[in-house]
């Protein structure tokens, strides 16, 4: 069922094209998340030359190989990746069906894309935006009690993105009229 689903959206060249590019999007956006002040402060710089100003951010894509542990890195690659089918599936299914999409669907997808950015991380500085966001009412401290110190959010993004491409797949290889 999957497959065949992944199959029907894929074979059109322009679901693949939506995919990957908001797969590079969230990628790019996840690895410079933690650097967004230093690729700000270098492209603003007048001293900086127009090179340097696209290849820092170019050469940042390359530090989840040295910034991120095996296990951070894994879930940061695999979330963009699933979040890409996840948004090509959608609008095949919405372009498919003229109708509102289950709810399950949607919160399933939504849920895991919020969950996999509030597990971005590295190795040094944890998981950046949860811990951001947690330390505005002073639980920053809390990640730290979890065994895989944020990570969780991370794997938790996965499987949620995961179950919705599932549940997307089941949509799209059910007839559009109904058995009687």
């Amino acid at each position: 069922m999957i497959v065949r689903a992944l199959t029907i959206v894929f074979r059109r060249p322009a679901y693949v094209l939506v995919a990957i590019l908001i797969a590079l999007i969230a990628f790019a956006m996840t690895v410079w998340m933690p650097n967004l002040g230093l690729i700000a402060q270098i492209i603003g710089d007048p001293a900086a030359s127009v090179s340097q100003k696209i290849s820092l951010p170019l050469t940042l894509l390359t530090s989840i190989s040295t910034n991120f542990s095996v296990l951070s890195a894994l879930y940061t690659i695999a979330i963009p990746i699933l979040f890409g089918v996840n948004v090509a599936m959608m609008i095949y299914y919405w372009k498919r069906r003229i109708g509102a999409a289950k709810g399950t669907m949607m919160t399933a997808g939504f849920a895991g894309m919020t969950s996999g950015i509030f597990g971005i991380g590295c190795a040094a500085c944890g998981s950046f935006l949860l811990t951001s966001i947690l330390s505005s009412f002073g639980a920053a401290g809390a990640l730290f009690l979890l065994p895989l110190r944020g990570g969780e959010f991370g794997i938790l993004g996965v499987v949620l993105l995961a179950i919705s491409i599932v549940l997307l797949a089941k949509q799209i290889t059910n007839p559009l009229v109904c058995k009687n």
